[in-house]
């Protein structure tokens, strides 16, 4: 199978998408996604936890194991795992996060088939 470069661009989450095709995942498939954010402090952390709660998000507040980014805030959010998609809510999490020090640090989810 020779990848397609327009839908699944050479970068971090069009790799992630085109491991998910190699292996089989039916990417028409709605499934959640968990989004993380990494900050240096649990007050900036928390804060932005807060907001996403505040837009009714699934948050979870972790501890991590970076000297640096202590903390992470890691976001649900149920959709289909489409480039474009998921760009779009990064750069959501990106304008609440970079005034808190927070920075978007990935995403995963569960394969469907």
């Amino acid at each position: 199978m020779k990848r397609d470069y327009s839908k699944f661009p050479n970068d971090a989450c069009g790799d992630s998408l085109w491991r998910m095709v190699v292996e089989d995942d039916d990417l028409t498939k709605e499934r959640d996604l968990e989004f993380i954010v990494i900050f240096e402090t649990e007050d900036e952390a928390m804060k932005f936890g807060e907001h996403l709660l505040f837009n009714r998000q699934k948050v979870l507040l972790c501890d991590n194991d970076s000297e640096d980014y202590p903390y992470f805030i890691a976001s649900t959010v149920s959709m289909i795992p489409r480039y474009e998609i998921i760009l779009e809510y990064e750069r959501l999490l990106e304008k609440y996060a970079s005034p808190l020090n927070g920075k978007n640090d990935g995403w995963s989810c569960y394969v469907c088939k």
